[in-house]
């Protein structure tokens, strides 16, 4: 009679995170940063369809990388739970804070109780009315969440871009020196990203009640030159 196979839940844990960490480590990555006039959200993404950078509320923003349709059904539900709340009560109560806890619950839930975790790494950011105010949510695969206020960056290769931003990044920058600081970061020494190549959004104080915006085209091509 054989006998049953034991993993140990150290082991299990381990190989979950394993798993999820390569996943995500295939993707290309994204970078979000506090500037002068709110947040930017730049991730590396040649497709026009396949969005990773979205809104989320009148002054949230969403970034995922990792598997698309498990980081996009994960921001449909942060949609839907903005649009909730912000309907129920008032839409100063929504917060990238509270969302932020919310998918990290969800995330957590999935890592511990499912067989196969999460491949998604994601980024909330919340633009405030007031300079120094603005909030970076990073949360992982497991459920882990960090905040800060000043650059996130995930995805593949994400220590070396790390570095590379730490290098350049200011908060008083304006959005074209943020943008160079953030493409810069995202190509390395080896390359040359261009607006094709990029998905560009921000979350600006001068947009007003709803401030996230996406940059294309032309807009995009002039603050890269």
């Amino acid at each position: 009679m054989s006998m049953p196979m034991y993993v140990s839940p150290e082991q299990m844990m381990k190989d979950k995170a394993d798993y999820a960490r390569k996943g995500i480590a295939r993707g290309r990555a994204a970078i979000g940063c506090t500037y002068a006039d709110g947040v930017l959200l730049c991730a590396e993404n040649p497709s026009n369809t396949l969005r990773k950078v979205s809104e989320i509320y009148d002054r949230i923003g969403f970034v995922g990388v990792g598997r698309y349709n498990e980081f996009d059904q994960l921001r449909i539900a942060g949609v839907r739970h903005a649009d909730f709340k912000g309907y129920s009560f008032s839409r100063e109560d929504v917060n990238a804070r509270s969302l932020a806890n919310q998918y990290a619950q969800a995330l957590g839930h999935n890592f511990t109780h499912e067989m196969k975790p999460l491949e998604v790494e994601m980024l909330v950011a919340e633009m405030s009315e007031e300079d120094g105010g603005d909030q970076l949510f990073h949360l992982l695969y497991d459920g882990t969440v960090m905040d800060t206020t000043s650059f996130v960056v995930i995805g593949g290769e994400a220590d070396a871009i790390r570095e590379r931003m730490e290098e350049t990044w200011s908060r008083e920058a304006d959005l074209a020196s943020a943008l160079g600081s953030s493409v810069n970061a995202l190509a390395g020494p080896d390359r040359q990203l261009a607006g094709d190549d990029l998905e560009v959004a921000v979350l600006a104080r001068q947009n007003g009640r709803r401030a996230f915006r996406r940059i294309e085209g032309d807009d995009l091509d002039g603050l890269l030159a």
